[in-house]
């Protein structure tokens, strides 16, 4: 059987699904056909529910989990990896109290959880424009927006590139919750047999644990998708957001979705969710 999968180029997801989709492991028979995309793009098809198994940003779960149940592996959660504000012009960073409307801010991606997190830190930036992540930095240099909203591996790179920081929104979640920043998750469509579906959970549990103990064995094609970052850069990456919550949510892992989404109810942003969004009760 094969089944359609969607996840980003970036390191933290070809890292955990390189055996996956490479044969390294055994896949009991499922064969999967590779999509690669960016954070935004991944939700516009889970949106119109093109993908049988996806990434895609928790704030966009929210708005498809009566077609799409949450994995318990392949989640990108943690602590110290939330996305951060940046500028290119040093005298924000000494008044963020001064940040408006009239602020242009570039961002990932409207249903992006960095978007979310926007929303909480800043509700008055409402000036927002919609850009491939990538292309935040080079917008910034070029005056085209005068805030940039960065993900990824451009946390490790903006600071060599002449910007600087306003502030760590992961940062800013964790002083108001306690909680790991719930930024993608894997989703697979309801409508698969529960039998598959299950299988398809193991199976990314199996491919992460075999990346923990085979680091290097998807070296080459990390690389080949990883935007010519450094092989140092590509593994920090890796480090920050590929964990214990990558392998199985656990307790905490949910408690951090589930504050998430209820900060959100609360504050209207989304509507409320009325089932178990897990595929494992």
């Amino acid at each position: 059987m094969k089944l359609s999968l969607g996840f980003s180029p970036c390191p933290n997801d070809t890292f955990i699904f390189d055996a996956l989709i490479h044969h390294k492991i055994d896949t009991e028979g499922l064969e999967f056909e590779v999509f690669f995309d960016d954070v935004e793009t991944l939700n516009q098809k889970a949106f119109r529910g093109e993908l049988d198994v996806t990434k895609l940003s928790f704030h966009a779960f929210a708005y498809v989990h009566e077609q799409y149940a949450l994995l318990d592996s392949g989640s990108a959660l943690g602590f110290g990896v939330g996305p951060l504000l940046i500028c290119h012009d040093e005298t924000f960073v000494h008044k963020k109290d001064q940040l408006n409307a009239a602020h242009k801010v570039g961002i990932p991606g409207r249903y992006t959880t960095a978007n979310f997190l926007l929303g909480i830190a800043f509700p008055h930036l409402t000036e927002k424009q919609e850009m491939v992540f990538s292309e935040i930095e080079s917008a910034l240099l070029e005056d085209r927006i005068d805030l940039g909203l960065i993900i990824h591996e451009n946390r490790f790179t903006y600071t060599e590139k002449g910007l600087h920081k306003i502030m760590d929104l992961g940062s800013y979640w964790e002083e108001q919750t306690g909680c790991a920043i719930p930024l993608g998750g894997i989703v697979i469509n309801r409508n698969l047999d529960q039998e598959i579906k299950e299988k398809v959970n193991r199976l990314i549990k199996e491919s992460v644990a075999f990346a923990f103990a085979n680091p290097k064995s998807g070296l080459e094609f990390i690389k080949q998708h990883a935007q010519e970052m450094s092989e140092e850069v590509m593994y920090k990456h890796i480090e920050l957001y590929v964990n214990k919550y990558s392998i199985e949510l656990g307790k905490e892992g949910r408690k951090a979705i589930d504050v998430m989404f209820t900060m959100a109810q609360d504050k209207g942003l989304i509507a409320p969710i009325k089932q178990n969004i897990y595929l494992i009760p």
